[in-house]
């Protein structure tokens, strides 16, 4: 009696087995053929259900995998590419999704990983720029510029490559290296207004006024939106560049929409004074004292240009008040009372 019920019920098992796998072909066709036609959506519900009935078939996960990815459904698409790879999928196709998709869901060692398997499947495929991104967005800049390099060679037109590289060095705090990869960059995408504002700021950095103002302006040429940090900066890169009417003019111009900003009015009080345009400075400080009566430094700045203008008592009178609110300033007067400046 127990044998017949043993073999009865491995009979059930056996036919519910066959009835899922029939399911799951069943459903697998359906959505293929919906596929065919274009219609991703219905077909990824047939898909989904030949998943629901097995979930060991290869070309059923396969199917779905490829379905969530045409949704945009990466985190789902990437698990189910996952799932593909333990079942034995380790083909050139499953290893690149699994490629793309970890390094665009920001899981770079994975991004790594895949890329390595798929160079050993197939050594002419292409895989240097995404590991060499990899590790720059895992900030292992070593490996970013090793691989980027690699990159480079593998497709010499790709502008992201040298910019990549640039930004490496950059982040390394070494801008000397990072400037021929910026231009490089800018070489290859010409109307990157970004690159060119970043190329700026870096020859600002290294206090090379002429060529970050070339940058600056080849970037507002290329269309770049002109915000405020913008024209903050542009406004510097002219004012060390003796431009001062057209810093002056960008500065006092950002004013009218920041009234209040004290940094900006120090700026304009500050570009007056070095072009000895002394009543302005004055101007300029005094709003500042409007807007904070304890700022000692525009006191004592007003006192430096009283005494530029040549009303030398007045101006000590004033710059020994500032001193009293902020003793520190008494350095400052020993510097600028220094003959030439």
């Amino acid at each position: 009696m127990r044998k017949l019920i043993l073999t009865a019920l491995t009979g059930l098992f056996c036919a519910a087995s066959f009835a899922q796998s029939d399911s799951a072909a069943y459903y697998s066709d359906k959505g293929a053929q919906e596929w065919l036609k274009g219609r991703t959506m219905v077909a990824y519900k047939y898909f989904d259900s030949a998943y629901s009935y097995n979930k060991t078939d290869k070309k059923v996960v396969g199917d779905l995998a490829k379905a969530l990815l045409a949704l945009r459904r990466y985190p789902q698409a990437r698990e189910k590419f996952l799932e593909l790879e333990k079942l034995g999928d380790n083909s050139a196709e499953t290893y690149n999704q699994l490629m793309t998709l970890s390094f665009n869901m920001r899981q770079f060692p994975d991004a790594v990983k895949y890329a390595t398997k798929l160079k050993e499947i197939d050594p002419t495929v292409k895989v240097a720029y995404y590991i060499g991104k990899a590790h720059y967005d895992d900030e292992n800049y070593g490996e970013a510029i090793r691989f980027l390099n690699e990159a480079a060679k593998e497709d010499p037109t790709n502008a992201q490559v040298p910019y990549m590289v640039a930004r490496a060095y950059a982040d390394m705090n070494n801008n000397k290296l990072a400037i021929p990869y910026f231009l490089k960059a800018i070489e290859l995408d010409p109307k990157n207004n970004r690159w060119m504002y970043e190329t700026a700021l870096i020859y600002y950095a290294m206090n090379d006024d002429k060529n970050s103002l070339k940058y600056f302006e080849l970037a507002m040429e290329a269309g770049i939106r002109q915000d405020n940090e913008f024209k903050e900066n542009l406004a510097i890169a002219y004012l060390n560049n003796k431009q001062t009417d057209k810093g002056l003019n960008i500065l006092e111009e950002m004013i009218q929409r920041r009234p209040a900003d004290l940094n900006l009015l120090n700026m304009i009080a500050e570009a007056n004074y070095d072009a000895k345009r002394y009543d302005k400075a004055i101007d300029y400080w005094d709003k500042m004292l409007e807007l904070d009566k304890t700022n000692a430094s525009a006191l004592f700045m007003i006192g430096m240009s009283y005494q530029k203008k040549g009303e030398k008592a007045k101006g000590q009178a004033l710059c020994d008040k500032a001193i009293e609110m902020d003793p520190q300033l008494a350095r400052n007067r020993q510097k600028m009372e220094m003959p030439g400046m």
